[in-house]
């Protein structure tokens, strides 16, 4: 019978990091009290108590040692460490400066405590990695597989595991299944070379094919995997979601298919929005003078743009130039020497505060905060014939306040920068996250401070 010690390494980790958490903290005290003997005068007793129920607790809801075997790295490790040891840390000192009771107890051991956990629980994780990875490359304890299929998709699982070795994987051949005599001869090689998993490229078998390996691999008690070949639609973020016990492979034809992405954005949409136009109001009502004072016409400024699906919308600004300048025909921008802009509107330019209103188009589901810029309907027209499947992907989602491509390319005046700006929104589609907009933010708000905004 196999051990499967990869297994317990993760549970191995689990209570090493206890040890030296505790180990950690008796140092520091050593160091900074110069003794043990008042340890439990002082009340660190039940300070270690709460570190030890604490670290368990936040280790147990990050499922920091929930790492698969198919994906162990050293990296993957300790990113879920730093996490814990992060929020743990926060937490704590959080309780006690609420609690009243952060004079009581020292910074420097406190910090000295993290920083020596830190250190040796990196080390623990690297010799762990290295002595699995040397005795797994060595030939021990490695999981026996085979294939049945010879496609590409065969040469990709082979391949997989070829470039990981530290996984433990050993390829033990490849088998097409065209006759009824080869579930046999595939029985015989899975019972000769104690096979682990066998598996099954979909694509090359039938249904009744793949039901008699099922049941050989019951009588074997070898596990099976069933794998399809999801890479003709796999760029569009497949997922498995199941109905009842039936599985059912959802492909995402637009970004942000999934609800629960849907609502955390909207929500973050309008809890951002609601906090910019309320703390910010004293500032728009400066912006609101300067722009009436330095040119006739009016403060606010609407503007038809595409949205979302290339629906038109009017969006808000701040006007930055002078009146009826749209006579002139629906020209980009020309940069400082822009006859067109007001004095007051050169700065909000330079700065994107003119276009700060659009936060109420955002509240109104027109606009998200993080987005591809909202086109006139020719520039819309224009990329719908340079790069018509990659712009219809960016009509998918609400147009934003802000973007990749507005941050990295800036306006787009001519076809070629457009085409620039589409390649750096498309990246923003191809995964979501709160952090992703927040990044993304603090580097348009440094743009603003540049004052590079034309």
């Amino acid at each position: 019978m196999k051990i499967h010690y990869f297994g317990l390494l993760p549970n191995a980790l689990r209570w090493i990091d206890v040890a030296i958490l505790n180990v950690s903290f008796l140092v520091a005290y050593f160091f900074r009290f110069d003794e043990l003997d008042t340890f439990s005068e002082k009340d660190y007793i039940n300070l270690m108590l709460v570190t030890n129920l604490v670290w368990i607790f936040t280790t147990y809801v990050f499922k920091t040692y929930s790492v698969p075997r198919s994906v162990y790295h050293f990296s993957e490790h300790m990113v879920g460490l730093l996490k814990a040891t992060l929020l743990q840390g926060a937490g704590i000192m959080a309780f006690l400066y609420l609690a009243k009771l952060g004079e009581e107890y020292s910074r420097y051991q406190f910090l000295m405590t993290y920083g020596l956990f830190i250190f040796l629980a990196t080390a623990s994780r690297y010799a762990a990695a290295s002595l699995m990875k040397l005795y797994q490359e060595t030939g021990h304890h490695c999981r026996r597989y085979a294939i049945v299929g010879k496609g590409d998709l065969a040469s990709l699982i082979n391949k997989f595991y070829d470039d990981r070795k530290e996984l433990g994987y050993k390829f033990y051949g490849t088998l097409e299944l065209n006759e009824e005599s080869k579930i046999d001869k595939l029985e015989s090689i899975v019972r000769e070379n104690h096979l682990d998993y066998i598996y099954c490229c979909l694509s090359e078998m039938n249904d009744e094919q793949v039901r008699d390996i099922i049941r050989m691999g019951e009588r074997q008690r070898t596990q099976i995997r069933l794998i399809p070949d999801f890479r003709g639609f796999m760029t569009n973020m497949a997922t498995i979601e199941y109905h009842d016990m039936y599985p059912v492979i959802q492909v995402n034809t637009k970004p942000f298919s999934s609800v629960k992405e849907q609502r955390i954005k909207r929500i973050f949409d309008l809890a951002f929005s609601a906090v910019v136009i309320t703390v910010g109001a004293p500032v728009y009502i400066l912006i609101a003078i300067a722009v009436k004072v330095t040119s006739k016409g009016p403060i606010f400024y609407k503007q038809k743009r595409s949205g979302q699906w290339g629906e038109i919308f009017e969006i808000y600004k701040f006007r930055s130039m002078y009146m009826d300048s749209d006579k002139l025909g629906m020209q980009h921008s020309q940069g400082d020497k822009d006859a067109r802009i007001t004095p007051a509107g050169r700065i909000l330019r330079k700065t994107r505060l003119d276009e700060i209103p659009q936060f109420f188009n955002v509240l109104k589901g027109e606009m998200s905060v993080v987005g591809p810029r909202p086109l006139f309907k020719y520039d819309v027209d224009m990329l719908m014939q340079a790069e018509p499947h990659d712009f219809q992907r960016l009509l998918t989602v609400k147009p934003g306040i802000t973007s990749i491509g507005q941050v990295t390319v800036g306006y787009a005046d001519n076809v070629a920068k457009n085409l620039e700006r589409l390649k750096h929104d498309l990246e923003y589609l191809q995964s979501y996250s709160v952090f992703d907009d927040v990044h993304l933010i603090f580097r348009t708000v440094q743009v603003m401070f540049s004052g590079k905004g034309i």
